[in-house]
């Protein structure tokens, strides 16, 4: 980015179209434009609930910072890591090291792992607590706050 804007907005745009051309040229070309449509549907529709399973387990039911945290504590204390070996990073693209990510944005993401314990002892350091959970228990943390907000909706 230079000054607030992409510094290849055509060449952007143009490989956004390409793909855009590419995926409905793909589908067309060995399904009937009624499969076509139905498979467009699915897909957008489980990809959704991959990218909700995805990023749902890292923040919901995490507090809200007040305003008056600083960088570091808005970060670590509104997001929480899943821990989890080569499979969860690979089903979570490497999220499952949020408070990393959330810190360090443009880090890669093999390296979000190498960074997180010089993160978390930093964190020990300096008292600010650091969560981090196995991927069902951040499921059910989830789905807890979901229950917990939605609870006054229910009341008759």
């Amino acid at each position: 980015m230079r000054n607030g804007t992409v510094k290849r907005r055509g060449l952007e745009g143009a490989l956004l179209g390409a793909h855009a051309v590419g995926y409905a040229a793909a589908l067309l070309l060995v399904l009937t434009p009624l499969q076509a449509v139905a498979f467009f549907v699915v897909h957008q529709a489980l990809f959704g609930v991959y990218l909700g399973l995805t990023f749902a387990p890292n923040h919901k039911g995490m507090p809200h910072p007040d305003g008056t945290e600083d960088f570091l504590r808005k970060q670590v204390l509104t997001s929480r890591n899943v821990r989890g070996g080569w499979l969860v990073d690979t089903a979570l693209g490497g999220l499952n090291h949020q408070i990393e990510h959330h810190l360090f944005p443009s880090m890669p993401t093999p390296n979000l792992r190498r960074a997180q314990p010089v993160v978390r002892a930093y964190c020990a350091e300096i008292g600010v607590p650091y969560e981090v959970t196995g991927l069902v228990d951040s499921y059910a943390q989830a789905f807890r706050h979901l229950h917990d907000v939605g609870a006054e909706l229910r009341r008759p």
